[in-house]
């Protein structure tokens, strides 16, 4: 029954708009406008395709829109469900759990890293679907850590190299920030800031007390405005439970329905079980289990493998087959070692004034003044500190690691859940070659050994994370908080099969492709030497489009290209190939040429908030 709507002698009995009527019967929904519109094409059996994508998450969403606007016969496999955002989607904590990659994982190690909601997406869109959105390019320095520091290692390439395609995938996303952005290669953004929430005004009173320069409203990948069939973001905090609004940017929306309306083909709840090689030393195809879980192949040119950190390596190492003993592609034992996570401790503090966490994005202001190595501290490299907002299930979560809440505790603390501000700590962990995936003896569902994880900390972390937990705990006292605890945690993998130019201590060239086969490719976290103290969601999505430029470029040569040759050029930089009616959009910024000194903190925190 529905009470009619007042106003004087008027009487409104639905909604201006219309009643909302639900899922559209019959279409898929990708966000309460947004439908697929478009039938798949389908690939037969026996049909030889041009590429075979393995995990259409952040790199693989990319990739399979960009090679199959181009014209490429294109099909993208995911372990997941190919979500109906209206049908599968609930905005609830407890309900999301099937958003991650909740499969039997074996960690271990002395600090044994926890995966599902925390780092690890099933389904298309991948961890995109869940991320909280954060999108700061990495700096310039992150590309030379070992060359700067020595410790770590050097990329094969170079922020210049990655700029084009930061500006771009900003511009898709989109992103929205503020129009000057200090840190790293100071640039602004075409999309406006979003408004502050209270856990971003605990952020900025905290820093501008300290006299820190922060970040307001972005850069996050969440509409500020309406964008094309999205809408605007309505700072309601289930950013991280799958954007049922369609606000938040994940591969699912923004790239696969332009992959799919240019022909390209994703079959989803498929497990690929193993990449094939054939005689002449090049790749053939794929072996996977579809739905039913009837074994099967798809031939193709190339295949390119993005199954993050975890599974990429895991999926290589179970195609091991004559030649590659020790797992496909691995000829220099690379592959699974230099595993990384970032240091990701939540910081905690209760204030006297209600914050509200939930009513605001989790991702909405930041600080890097940080994040490059300082001289003065006797560790090399930093760390970021950023809003975060847990909602009531995860804030338990943290209260029961950070105060021993339990029973008639928990439930005072919980009842307190509006008073408090979380802030969280994200700390670089340098690339060690203990930190690595193995396969354990355990196995799946469909009988493949599954991912055994060790991972500890060396003296340059702990001596990282103790210092950037204590400055982060610092900001939050400034800002006014009573009490103050903390959450021990870790966040975002990258490594486990890192690109480089010496075929013996690197999987991968620049571009992802493998030095032992010439047409097989990596592209995903998994390949990224270092990992800075930024998000790795935009880089991930970056490096995914330079490499689609170059394998577009390379046209049908890229399969006969000899193992282990000297990388070519940067391939020209294709804006064509950006879905319809994103690139070229955005409110245009002029570019301050103001010194950072004059802006005062930051240039931020006084001259963003409109």
């Amino acid at each position: 029954m529905t009470t009619p709507h007042t106003s004087g002698d008027a009487v409104m009995e639905s909604p201006l708009a219309g009643a909302f009527d639900g899922a559209t019967p019959g279409a898929h929904m990708l966000g309460p406008i947004q439908t697929l519109d478009t039938p798949m094409r389908r690939y037969g059996p026996h049909d030889e395709v041009d590429y075979v994508i393995v995990g259409v998450g952040s790199a693989g969403g990319v990739l399979i829109q960009r090679l199959a606007r181009a014209g490429f016969r294109v099909v993208g496999f995911d372990a997941g469900p190919f979500w109906d955002t209206e049908r599968d989607w609930v905005s609830d904590e407890a309900g999301s759990y099937n958003l991650y990659w909740n499969d039997l994982r074996i960690t271990g190690g002395s600090e044994p890293l926890a995966f599902g909601a925390n780092n690890s997406g099933k389904g298309v869109g991948g961890g995109s679907v869940h991320w909280a959105g954060f999108t700061p390019r990495f700096h310039p320095s992150d590309f030379s850590v070992y060359s700067d520091t020595g410790l770590g290692a050097d990329w094969p390439i170079s922020y210049q190299d990655v700029k084009p395609y930061y500006e771009l995938l900003e511009l898709e996303i989109p992103v929205a920030g503020p129009s000057y952005y200090p840190w790293g290669d100071p640039h602004g953004y075409a999309y406006g800031p979003h408004p502050m929430g209270g856990v971003g005004d605990v952020l900025i009173n905290g820093c501008t007390k300290l006299g820190i320069g922060v970040s307001i409203g972005g850069p996050v990948a969440i509409t500020s405005g309406s964008h094309g069939d999205r809408p605007h973001c309505i700072y309601r905090g289930f950013c991280i439970q799958g954007c049922k609004v369609g606000a938040k940017q994940s591969t699912l929306i923004s790239h696969v329905p332009d992959a799919i309306r240019h022909g390209a083909e994703i079959r989803a709840n498929c497990m690929v079980a193993r990449v094939n090689l054939g005689a002449d030393g090049r790749v053939t195809g794929v072996t996977y289990f579809d739905p039913d879980g009837n074994l099967r192949e798809q031939h193709a040119k190339v295949v390119i493998v993005s199954g993050y950190s975890i599974e990429t390596p895991r999926l290589l190492f179970n195609s091991a087959c004559p030649g590659f003993e020790q797992g496909l592609a691995n000829s220099s034992g690379v592959l699974g070692k230099y595993l990384m996570a970032q240091a990701g401790t939540v910081v905690l503090g209760r204030f006297a004034a209600p914050i509200r966490m939930y009513k605001a994005p989790p991702a909405h202001a930041l600080t890097e003044e940080f994040y490059e190595t300082d001289p003065a501290r006797d560790f090399v490299r930093g760390f970021a500190i950023q809003t975060v907002g847990p909602l009531p299930i995860a804030f338990a979560k943290q209260m029961m690691v950070a105060k021993g809440a339990w029973g008639w505790g928990m439930r005072k603390v919980m009842m307190d859940y509006n008073h408090w501000a979380a802030l969280g700590f994200l700390g670089e962990i340098l690339p060690w070659e203990d930190n690595r995936v193995e396969l354990a003896a355990e196995t799946d569902r469909h009988g493949l050994p599954v991912a055994k994880i060790t991972f500890g900390l060396h003296d340059n972390d702990k001596k990282l994370i103790k210092w950037g937990v204590d400055k982060t705990m610092e900001v939050m006292y400034a800002a006014g908080a009573e009490e103050v605890v903390r959450e021990p945690r870790y966040a975002h993998l990258i490594g486990g099969a890192r690109m480089g130019n010496d075929p013996r201590t690197s999987v991968v060239d620049g571009f992802g492709r493998a030095h032992d086969i010439p047409n097989l490719f990596l592209c995903d976290g998994s390949i990224f030497p270092t990992q800075g103290s930024a998000n790795p969601g935009l880089t991930i999505q970056a490096i995914a489009a330079r490499t689609a430029d170059y394998l577009i470029a390379q046209g049908a040569g890229v399969v006969n290209r000899p193992p282990r040759a000297v990388p070519a050029a940067n391939p020209p930089l294709r804006r064509d190939l950006s879905p319809h009616s994103t690139a070229g959009r955005g409110m245009p910024r002029l570019k301050s040429k103001t010194p950072k000194a004059k802006l005062g903190l930051g240039g931020l925190a006084a001259g963003n908030r409109g």
